[in-house]
């Protein structure tokens, strides 16, 4: 008998752990915090932003745009000039999961070039989704939020 609850309470144990390391797993592939406040809503994970406006990509865990520049693509902070006037917040961002999306751009570019011009798209920042809440400002500070996503539906 003894033999037997031993046996078990091993299984149990193994099993428990089994259920703790796959929670962690999903867990770990979440990244909700490290998206941009411009970023769309509705992703629990986000590696890669396609904007077919500009034809460039973001890459969320290293907060830096990637773009073709004379078939070279450049890894920068910071778009260069001739996207000066590109709206992030109203501009539609397709989430792209999938490493390098640069090596399939034509694929994802002629897949999404329907979305070019686009300005319907939820952002983070006016979301008040509580998966969003770390990208809320006060209330005080966005006095005309309501008015402003009124503004953007019409």
């Amino acid at each position: 008998m003894r033999k037997l609850c031993f046996t078990a309470a091993l299984f149990v144990s193994c099993l428990s752990i089994q259920l703790a390391n796959a929670q962690v797993r999903v867990r770990a592939n979440v990244n909700i915090g490290s998206q941009p406040e411009w970023g769309p809503v509705g992703y629990n994970h986000a590696d890669y932003y396609y904007m077919p406006d500009i034809d460039a990509y973001y890459d969320v865990s290293q907060h830096q745009y990637v773009y073709n520049d004379n078939n070279n693509w450049v890894h920068s902070r910071t778009l260069p000039a001739q996207y000066g006037n590109y709206d992030r917040y109203h501009s539609y961002k397709v989430v792209v999961n999938q490493q390098n999306p640069w090596e399939h751009h034509d694929e994802i570019r002629s897949k999404y070039e329907n979305y070019k011009g686009r300005h319907d798209q939820v952002v983070i920042r006016d979301s008040r989704d509580n998966r969003y809440r770390k990208h809320w400002k006060d209330d005080d500070d966005n006095k005309d939020r309501g008015d402003r996503e009124h503004h953007d539906n019409q």
